[in-house]
């Protein structure tokens, strides 16, 4: 058994150290196998234009950021995942970090960009990522990733036991959902929201709807935070349970299935 920590946070727009120094406040002194930190974390979300999001934005591996969630990695010589706006020439992404025991893995930049996102940042291009340390296999998916199945099944497919997804959601149903992606791929799925509404004209106010869970490969929700307030969530994840696809009835959840009829 693994320990594993999702951190629900309130950031402040543009203050990047004070939001560092209050997921530290918040984490403590725990040390899990594995951490996942909302979308955008570091930074907050309601960028008015690309010009703005750029004056926030970090290189891999060498910001503010990517050093947290390193400096988290290395408590329990785990993996730590969690939000940044990342700048690679002239391009822009809304990215996750992972690192791992210390020492920065790799990035993901999100595939599937929502609302005025496509305004700021470009689109990534993918693939999927998993990572693999301590016997944990660690998939990697951004807030309204969980709106295409096709995300989280690409993940388990290549082996994922567990979906880290960073998010930022204000809509009401992706919580809820992730359940049926755990069901569907046999796999926990670790959603880290934040909290809070960042009104920032001309620009309607978005208000995130807190509610991160922790989901087991079998549905189960085994944590919840709170709508409106910071919280630290905790569980244990067993590698042996996602890469059990069986039924009681005896199926095989990845054995049956049948590609060769999913073709349009």
């Amino acid at each position: 058994m693994l320990s594993a920590v999702v951190l629900q946070t309130h950031p402040r727009f543009r203050d990047v150290a004070g939001n560092l120094a209050a997921a530290t406040a918040l984490l403590g002194d725990r040390a899990p196998a594995l951490l996942v930190a909302p979308e955008l974390f570091s930074t907050g979300y309601a960028f008015r234009d690309r010009a703005e999001a750029l004056a926030l934005a970090e290189p891999f591996p060498d910001g503010p950021t990517v050093r947290w969630l390193c400096a988290a990695s290395a408590r329990g010589d785990g993996v730590a995942v969690g939000g940044f706006v990342e700048r690679e020439g002239t391009r822009l992404w809304n990215a996750a970090a992972v690192c791992v025991a210390g020492r920065p893995r790799l990035v993901y930049r999100k595939v599937h960009l929502f609302g005025f996102e496509r305004e700021v940042f470009d689109a990534g291009p993918g693939p999927f990522p998993v990572v693999e340390h301590r016997g944990l296999r660690v998939g990697v998916m951004i807030c309204y990733d969980w709106r295409f199945p096709e995300a989280a099944r690409t993940l388990a497919l290549a082996g994922a036991d567990v979906l880290a997804h960073p998010s930022n959601l204000v809509m009401p149903h992706g919580q809820a959902a992730m359940v049926t992606r755990c069901l569907e791929n046999g796999v926990y799925a670790l959603t880290a929201n934040r909290v809070g509404t960042e009104h920032r004209p001309p620009r309607a106010p978005l208000r995130f709807t807190g509610g991160s869970v922790i989901v087991t490969p079998r549905g189960e929700t085994v944590a919840r935070g709170p709508e409106e307030a910071e919280a630290v969530l905790e569980a244990s994840l067993d590698p042996a349970l996602a890469r059990d696809k069986r039924l009681a009835s005896g199926n095989d959840a990845f054995a049956d299935r049948r590609p060769d009829t999913y073709r349009l």
